[in-house]
């Protein structure tokens, strides 16, 4: 239960505050009427009612372990990736997507991201040739609060509509993943310690929007927000037409109207 705090000995009792009211009103007066409705103020309406949440099932008993694994604070030494002078600067993203390659060939082999591993020889050439290469230009942001730059990385996982999004620091001369996740990606940001990537929804006019933020508990980058979001007005789907004839069935060929 809610106690209300007790009311002040020195507060105006109620005559006292409608004068006062009545005084300050005559006051602004003149200057609402100089000024007509510009700036004025305006209502906003009725306040919604607070409601206090509601506990559902309070028997039931709490679950000590999660239902699936997500790998939120997996993190990864690169092995076979030199770090010059311990600027990861001086890194080569290409290396690091042939070394992750070497590392898990079974998720770039046949019948997984093979076009991918195909495509690595393409990269380091010019012309056409080159835009074949599946690694992203690399950005560089202090998303740990060393002081000291890390790497966000990008790169196509082919055949498909993924991008495979990392993120590496530097830990005592050695290149360290603290974040790895891929989705069919729309767009990422980098904000202050966070990543933010952006991914379609089948839900029209929706987006999904998810936040890795750097936990030094963890020494990891965690996914502290997933919710969808608002992108603009939903479209609509098309208005099915009446058909001339009650008879008259669909095409077999015809698409859905929906899933």
């Amino acid at each position: 239960m809610h106690l209300r705090s007790p009311v002040p000995s020195n507060r105006p009792s109620r005559p006292t505050r409608i004068a006062l009211a009545v005084a300050a009103a005559a006051l602004l007066a003149p200057a609402t009427t100089a000024c007509g409705d510009a700036g004025g103020l305006q209502g906003a309406g009725a306040t919604a009612t607070a409601i206090s949440p509601d506990r559902l099932w309070p028997d039931l008993t709490p679950a000590s372990s999660p239902a699936f694994e997500i790998g939120e604070v997996e993190t990864e030494v690169v092995k076979g990736i030199a770090v010059p002078g311990g600027d990861i600067h001086e890194v080569d993203p290409v290396a690091v997507v042939r070394a992750e390659i070497a590392a898990h060939p079974g998720d770039y082999g046949p019948g997984a991201y093979q076009e991918t591993a195909r495509r690595m020889s393409d990269c380091g050439r010019s012309g056409t040739a080159g835009r074949a290469c599946p690694v992203l230009e690399a950005y560089y942001r202090d998303l740990t609060g060393d002081g000291h730059d890390d790497m966000t990385l990008g790169f196509r996982q082919l055949p498909g509509n993924l991008t495979a999004v990392r993120v590496y620091t530097i830990r005592g001369h050695r290149l360290v993943q603290i974040m790895a996740y891929e989705d069919a990606v729309s767009g990422v940001e980098l904000a202050g310690r966070a990543v933010i990537i952006r991914a379609p929804s089948e839900v029209a006019g929706y987006e999904y929007r998810l936040q890795w933020t750097w936990d030094p508990q963890q020494h990891a980058m965690l996914l502290t927000h997933d919710e969808m979001m608002r992108t603009g007005k939903p479209r609509r789907s098309p208005t099915p037409h009446a058909s001339a004839s009650p008879s008259a069935s669909p095409s077999p060929s015809a698409p859905a109207s929906g899933r």
